[in-house]
């Protein structure tokens, strides 16, 4: 069957179908970021974003780190964004500079002055 040669592509497709997980790949492309920076930038839970972040994890976008209670992520297949340039191409869509919401990040790499025990 024809259909079966594009699975890997669909599946692309199907990561990058959700716009929550689309926002976590554009806030990592800065670099790596903990959820709690996630979670102050995209005003959601962190246990949403967990759920997303295990989504493109699973798929081998992404790759995770534990320094003491944080946990940092990190893009490991960045040519992902050249599909996502792709795409803001092809819609005329650049995207939007991620604000954050007045909810402050207290993790150590965004605080620097915030001491772990």
């Amino acid at each position: 069957m024809i259909t079966k040669q594009y699975n890997s592509q669909i599946q692309v497709f199907k990561l990058l179908s959700h716009p929550t997980r689309m926002a976590i790949l554009e806030i990592l492309r800065q670099g790596e970021e903990c959820v709690c920076h996630m979670e102050a930038i995209l005003g959601h839970r962190q246990a949403y974003l967990s759920q997303q972040l295990a989504v493109l994890r699973e798929a081998g976008v992404i790759q995770d780190r534990r320094d003491g209670w944080n946990i940092f992520y990190r893009v490991i297949q960045p040519e992902i964004y050249q599909v996502l340039d792709a795409i803001h191409t092809f819609t005329g869509k650049s995207p939007h500079i991620i604000e954050p919401t007045d909810k402050v990040c207290p993790c150590p790499h965004c605080n620097p002055e915030v001491i772990e025990n």
